[in-house]
C-alpha cells in the first residue's frame, strides 16, 4: 500500500530562511544572522570581521551538518560594549608636578593649584590600550560565539521547516488536482475508444467501396491500429503511478530523506505522460482535460524547485 500524506509530522523543509541571534560577554556583544535560499547544491557564504577568520570553517561545518541544498550566507558582526576606553592617571607624571608645585609655593609664595587643575595637565590622564586577549580567553569567545551560531541555525531550521509546511499542503493540493483530471480522463479515454472505432469503422467501410480488394481481417486490422494509436491508457497507468509516488515521497520526507530531487524529476516525468496524452488525443473533450492537467503540473514546479 502506497503511502498517503496527511499534513501530521510533516517533514519537508523549503531551501528559504532567516534567523538572527545574539550573544555577549562583558566586553562585547555580536549578532549572527542566517539566511538561505533555493539552490540546487548545497552553497555557504561567510562573513567573518578581520581577525575571526578562525571561525569560518567550524561555521561551514555547522552548516552543513544540518542542511543538505540551498544557498547559504553567514554574516558575524562584533561590537565593543564600552563605547569609551577606559581612563588611568600617570602616576609618575603627577607625583612631578607635585614636587613641582610644593617647589613653586616655596619660592613664590603662589597658593595650591587645585586638583582638578593639576589632572587637565596633559598626559596625566591616560586612557588604557586595549590589552590582547589570552588564549583561554579567546578559546571561551569562540565557544560563545559559536554556541550563538547554533541558536540561529536553529532558528534556520525551524524557519524552513515552517516554509515547508506550506509548501507541502500546496504541493498536495496540485497533486489532488492531477489525480481529479487523470480521473475524469481516464472515464473519457473509456468512450473515446467507442467513439473512435466507429469513426474509424465508417471511415474504413468508405474505403472498402472503394477498393474492394480490401479483406475483412485486413479492414479489422487497420481499425485496431488507428484505435491503438488514440489509446491513451499506458499515459493514464503512468500519471496514476506518478500520483501514488507523488505521495509517498510526501509521506517518507525527513531530514535524513530530502526530497526535492527526486520530485522535481518527478515534475517532469508528469509533464511527458501529459504532453504524450494531449497528442494522442482524438476526442475534444479529452483534449480539454489534458491541457487543464498540463496546466496543474506546470505549476507545480514552482513550489518543488523550493523544496530541499
Amino acid at each position: 500500500m502506497n503511502a498517503h500524506w496527511t499534513g501530521e509530522g510533516n517533514l519537508i523543509a523549503s531551501m528559504t530562511g532567516y534567523a538572527r541571534a545574539q550573544g555577549a560577554d562583558g566586553r562585547r556583544r555580536w549578532v549572527w544572522e542566517v539566511r538561505s535560499v533555493n539552490g540546487r547544491n548545497l552553497e555557504i557564504r561567510c562573513r567573518v570581521p578581520p581577525g575571526f577568520d578562525r571561525l569560518e570553517n567550524p561555521a561551514r561545518g555547522a552548516v552543513g551538518g544540518r542542511l543538505k541544498r540551498g544557498n547559504v550566507s553567514l554574516s558575524l558582526t562584533i561590537a565593543s560594549e564600552r563605547q569609551n576606553k577606559p581612563l588611568s592617571i600617570n602616576r609618575p607624571l603627577l607625583a612631578e608636578l607635585a614636587t613641582l608645585v610644593d617647589e613653586v609655593r616655596r619660592t613664590t609664595g603662589a597658593g595650591a593649584p587645585s586638583a582638578d587643575g593639576l589632572l587637565r595637565v596633559r598626559g596625566v590622564i591616560e586612557e588604557e590600550e586595549a590589552t590582547e586577549d589570552s588564549e583561554e580567553t579567546l578559546a571561551a569567545l569562540d565557544k560563545a560565539l559559536q554556541a550563538t551560531l547554533e541558536e540561529a541555525l536553529k532558528g534556520l531550521v525551524g524557519a524552513r521547516a515552517a516554509e515547508g509546511k506550506a509548501l507541502a499542503a500546496v504541493i498536495d493540493g496540485h497533486v489532488a488536482e492531477i489525480e481529479g483530471l487523470c480521473a475524469r480522463a481516464v472515464e473519457r479515454a473509456a468512450v473515446q475508444i467507442g467513439i473512435l472505432r466507429q469513426r474509424f469503422e465508417g471511415q474504413l467501410a468508405e474505403l472498402l467501396g472503394r477498393v474492394p480488394a480490401l479483406s475483412e481481417e485486413r479492414f479489422a486490422q487497420e481499425v485496431a491500429l488507428l484505435v491503438g494509436k488514440a489509446d491513451v491508457r499506458e499515459e493514464l497507468d503512468r500519471l496514476t503511478a506518478h500520483i501514488a509516488q507523488a505521495r509517498t515521497l510526501l509521506a517518507e520526507a525527513r531530514p535524513d530523506n530530502p526530497i526535492g530531487r527526486k520530485f522535481d524529476f518527478l515534475c517532469q516525468e508528469f509533464n511527458r505522460e501529459a504532453n504524450t496524452l494531449c497528442s494522442k488525443s482524438a476526442d475534444i473533450e479529452l483534449t480539454r482535460i489534458g491541457i487543464d492537467q498540463k496546466g496543474a503540473i506546470e505549476r507545480m514546479p514552482e513550489q518543488v524547485q523550493n523544496v530541499e
